[in-house]
Order: C-alpha cells, then sequence, then structure tokens
C-alpha cells in the first residue's frame, strides 16, 4: 500500500465510512458480515444502505460548478440600463422595471453603470405637492386665544411630550444658547419647531407641510401654526455649532439634575456616517455600513450614557482630519458639563489613533479599546500554554458564557504609557480578541470584557434614532443643517425618555414603541380661561396614561402666558 492509503482503510467522517462500506460490500461482493463488522455497522443496517443507494436516495458527492469570473450581469443589462437613463428614470425605477422585466438588480449595480459612464444622478425632484396655503405664522399672547375657542388637531399626541419639555426647562435652555431669532418669532419658537417636526418622527420629506397646517398644534408653542419648511431650513443654516454646544451643556446639566443620566459607569462612544443622495456636493466620502461602501456623507459623532442607554452629545461639524481628536473634545465636554472626567469611555479601534489614546493617559481619562490583531501578536498569543488561558465565567444572556482570557501589559508605538492587554478566546471567533486599556488594576478583566460587549448597545441605540428621526439621509423635502438636526435628536430623545419613565411599563420602551402607542394620536385643543384642555383620542393603551395620572395633571407651561396644561379622555 503506497503512502496515504490508509484514508481509504480508516474512514474518519460518516459519509465516507458508509461509501467504503457500500463499495466494499457491491462492488468488492465481501459477505454482509464481514463488511458490517470492519465498518460498525449491523448486517441490517448495511442490507438498508444498499436499499436506499439502488433507489438512488444516496448521494455522496455534488458537481462544484465554478462561479463567474466576471460581473454577471453589468455587461448583458448596460444597453438597458442606459436606455432607461434616457427616458430620466431615477435608479431605483431603473432597477424596478429591469426586476420586471426579469433582470432583477440592486440599485447600487445601476447606479455603478451609470457612474462608469459619467453619468450624474438626477436633480432633485418636487415632493408630494405645494404646500397647503396658511396665513402667516405669528406669536400669540394670551389675549389672543378667547376662552372657549377650540381647534381639532391631528398631532394631539405630541401634547405629551409638554411636560418633559417643562421639566427640562426648555425654553430656558434654548434662551442661554443664543439662538438665533427674528422679528417676528423668538428663538424657542423657532428651535420648538424644529422640535416637534423632530419628535413626529416621520420623514422630513413628508411631516413639515402637515404640521404646518395644524393649528392645533401651533398652539403648542404659542403660534397661530408652526412655521413653513422654507423658515425651518433657512433657520437652521443660521444657527452656529457654538449654540448647539452651549444647548447641549445646559440640557446634560438638566439631565443630570432630574436623574435621566450621570455618566458615572462611562460612556459609548461611536461615530454615524448620514449618507448624501441628490447631486454631487463637496463633501467628503465615509464608509457607510448600510451600504457597505464609502461614499459622499457627514460624519457625526454620538456619545451614549452607558447606564441609561440616553445620548448625551452630538456632533456633525467635524472632517476627517478632526475625527480623530473627537474623543479628546468630548471628555473636555463632559468636564464643563460636570467639573470632573468622564467615566471609562468605550469605543471601537477606528473611532481614535495612539497618539490620542496617549493624550487620554497623559490626562488620567481612562478608556476600553480593541487592538487591532497583528501577525507576531497572534502568533504570541498561539505559543501560550493551555495555562496561561483563565476561563472565567459571565454573567450574561446568549452564548460564549466562559470565555478565556490572558491579560499581560504591553507597550504600543506611539504610547508612551504602559496599557493593559486582554486577550479573549472561545467567544466564538478563531482568533482571540485583543482589548486594550490603561485601567491596569482597579476592574477585573472579565468585567472589563463584559463591559465591552455591552457596547453593543449603542449601535441598537444609533439605530433606533436613525431609522425614527431621520437621521439616514440629508436631502429631503426638508433640508436642514446636519449639526442642528443631531443636536435635535439628542433632545428629542431625552423628551421620550422622561414621558416614558412616566408610563407603567414603559420606562425601557424604544422611542418607536412609545411613538405608536401613544404620541401618534389625535385630538382637540380647547382654550379656557386659565389652561388649555387637550382631549385625546381614545386607543388601546390609553388605559396607561390614564394609571400614569394624565387626567389630574394640571402643569403651568411657561410660555403660555399663566396657562396651565391639562388633559381629557372623553368616553367612547
Amino acid at each position: 500500500m503506497r503512502a496515504g492509503g490508509e484514508y481509504f482503510l480508516e474512514p474518519s467522517i460518516p459519509a465516507q465510512r458508509r461509501y467504503e462500506a457500500l463499495r466494499s460490500y457491491l462492488f468488492e461482493e465481501r459477505p454482509a458480515a464481514e463488511v458490517a463488522a470492519r465498518f460498525g455497522y449491523s448486517t441490517s443496517t448495511l442490507h438498508q444502505l444498499a436499499a436506499e443507494l439502488r433507489a438512488g436516495r444516496t448521494d455522496f458527492f455534488r458537481s462544484s460548478k465554478p462561479g463567474p469570473r466576471g460581473p454577471r450581469k453589468t455587461h448583458t443589462i448596460r444597453d438597458r440600463v442606459l436606455k432607461l437613463r434616457a427616458e430620466d428614470r431615477s435608479v431605483t425605477e431603473i432597477a424596478q422595471a429591469l426586476g420586471s422585466e426579469g433582470s432583477p438588480v440592486s440599485a447600487q449595480t445601476v447606479w455603478s453603470i451609470l457612474h462608469a459612464e459619467g453619468i450624474e444622478r438626477l436633480g432633485r425632484r418636487a415632493g408630494r405637492g405645494p404646500a397647503p396655503r396658511t396665513d402667516p405664522v405669528k406669536a400669540r399672547r394670551l389675549g389672543d386665544w378667547p376662552a372657549g375657542t377650540s381647534w381639532p388637531c391631528d398631532h394631539a399626541g405630541l401634547y405629551l411630550l409638554v411636560p418633559a419639555m417643562v421639566e427640562l426647562g426648555l425654553d430656558g435652555l434654548v434662551s442661554q444658547a443664543r439662538y438665533p431669532s427674528t422679528k417676528v418669532l423668538s428663538s424657542f419658537h423657532s428651535l420648538g419647531a424644529h422640535l416637534l417636526v423632530k419628535c413626529s418622527r416621520r420623514g422630513r420629506v413628508a411631516n413639515a407641510f402637515p404640521l404646518g397646517a395644524d393649528p392645533g398644534l401651533g398652539l403648542l408653542l404659542g403660534l397661530s401654526a408652526l412655521p413653513k419648511a422654507t423658515h425651518l431650513t433657512s433657520y437652521s443654516y443660521r444657527v452656529k455649532r457654538s449654540s448647539n454646544v452651549s444647548f447641549l451643556e445646559n440640557l446634560a446639566r438638566r439631565c443630570t439634575e432630574v436623574a435621566l443620566y450621570s455618566g458615572e459607569a462611562g460612556f459609548n462612544l461611536d461615530f454615524h456616517a448620514i449618507r448624501h443622495h441628490g447631486e454631487e456636493v463637496p463633501l467628503e466620502k465615509h464608509y457607510v455600513p448600510t451600504r457597505s461602501q464609502r461614499t459622499r456623507s457627514v460624519l457625526t459623532f454620538f456619545a451614549q450614557d452607558h447606564v441609561s442607554t440616553e445620548m448625551v452629545y452630538a456632533n456633525a461639524d467635524l472632517t476627517k482630519a478632526e475625527q480623530a481628536g473627537e474623543v479628546v473634545a468630548f471628555a473636555e465636554y463632559w468636564k464643563r458639563v460636570s467639573g470632573r472626567d468622564p467615566g471609562l469611555l468605550v469605543f471601537d479601534s477606528q473611532l481614535t489613533t495612539y497618539a490620542m489614546l496617549d493624550e487620554l493617559c497623559a490626562r488620567g481619562i481612562t478608556f476600553l479599546t480593541l487592538r487591532q490583531r497583528g501577525k507576531k501578536v497572534l502568533e504570541a498569543l498561539g505559543a501560550l500554554p493551555h495555562s496561561a488561558w483563565t476561563t472565567h465565567t459571565i454573567k450574561r444572556t446568549g452564548r460564549y458564557r466562559r470565555p478565556q482570557i490572558h491579560e499581560e501589559v504591553v507597550h504600543l508605538k506611539g504610547v508612551d504609557h504602559p496599557l493593559r492587554q486582554i486577550a479573549v478566546r472561545n467567544i466564538g471567533h478563531e482568533e482571540p480578541t485583543l482589548l486594550i486599556t490603561n485601567d491596569m488594576a482597579s476592574t477585573a478583566a472579565k468585567d472589563l470584557f463584559a463591559r465591552y460587549a455591552e457596547r453593543m448597545i449603542i449601535e441598537n441605540e444609533l439605530d433606533a434614532d436613525i431609522s425614527g428621526f431621520h437621521l439616514n439621509a440629508l436631502s429631503s423635502g426638508l433640508p436642514l443643517n446636519v449639526d442642528l438636526d443631531t443636536t435635535l435628536t439628542v433632545a428629542a430623545g431625552n423628551c421620550y425618555r422622561l414621558l416614558a419613565r412616566k408610563l407603567p411599563r414603559y420606562e425601557l420602551a424604544t422611542p418607536d414603541r412609545i411613538w405608536r402607542h401613544f404620541l401618534d394620536d389625535t385630538g382637540t385643543v380647547t382654550v379656557a380661561e386659565d389652561h388649555v384642555r387637550v382631549d385625546l383620542a381614545l386607543r388601546t393603551y390609553t388605559p396607561v396614561l390614564i394609571d400614569a395620572g394624565f387626567p389630574e395633571l394640571d402643569i403651568a407651561v411657561p410660555w403660555w402666558g399663566g396657562r396651565s396644561l391639562r388633559f381629557g379622555f372623553p368616553p367612547r
């Protein structure tokens, strides 16, 4: 027997063992008892395997068909794509047309063909018709609301956020931030209108017009109606970054006072690229995970309080040259807010550079991040004996609750301070995961690993904000300054959470669930001598509002000139 022949004598996998047994019994015509004993079968099992082979129900080998060595569809549909574009069809419309013709392709494939031909994107198309004609927006005083006046309100559910706005002191926060105003509208009127549009959780292409035409909703801010989209757009571009930072700082101080977040357990940090759709604009290209490509977008930075999972900071005024230093900028921001350095900062390896890690070490700010796995590092870890790895039990749901951990002190190029490296294996990856931190001894390695695993929460929360507060695209029927848009997202999320804390069993509900169950409601707004009453239409979840005490609520609204807010829930 030649070298390697033992492979056929000692089958290592079940399929090979069945094959060799059947070959010996059927082709070599050896006795069934001998074959069964040799391969570990009973005689009856061997006869059954033979019967299944004769019936064609056994398949040991699969023919491999090599995949295409070039693009399968691009060259065949190119002419059709160009013809459809000549008919002034969009990328999405072309993809849909090709799909209906039996040649399904993605919109990205269509765009790749057009881009290769030097064809630009179509210009922005008209929205969903002209905006309803309304009277000019005017601020109202106490005497402008005669008692007994009543309006139907298609968005009456948004009044449920007024107690949260009052608790945060929204009017004072806006005034302190020195946002711009106009001859007719104060800064609070303009910012409040932007915030209501954000809280309405509808795409900006559709939400500004219906809200602006709802007189009952305008009264929420003390206006005859909400400003039109043209004002919202032009105003947003008058806002300076300094005003947004001041607003976020004062908002964070107030949220700390009402125990919405504290920062003591640290923060999760992450970037999000908001993609641009439409005509060419001078924007940098960033990686957009949802598209798996680098494309024109605005890079935004978010910080999330680890305990409450609330967003506490946002910045869309960033360039590639500045993004590495944003982690230090946030640390300085939080020190201004709270008077102390932030707790543990947790982020992935792409968020900053080793030079910034060294600066964090010099400032005494603790961090936890990933280290890229180099070949030499993996070889060194692979050479460690089994005794160098310690098995821990992690209290968490799901799999991989018994990781194996090896830790050591390392010195990285560009970081003058020693770092603690925590290598983790047995968590579902072929190679160990490497964590680095300047927390040298105070926290156990297994707790740091569990803490980094919890960082994924920020991605879930970001996804909720992106889908619900519409931070996934720059072009729409209501273009806004992106930095103001992200600032409003933080404020809207805080208002939603303050409302949720008052609702039994909804304390940890997502903004989308809060909107669907409570805020997306109609009603009637009635003005009385000393209060405004909002009668909400009854819905399935109205008993939760009643249990939370909203029928007894009587809260003074500072911007209503002495009037208070009350809620009513009329019988069916």
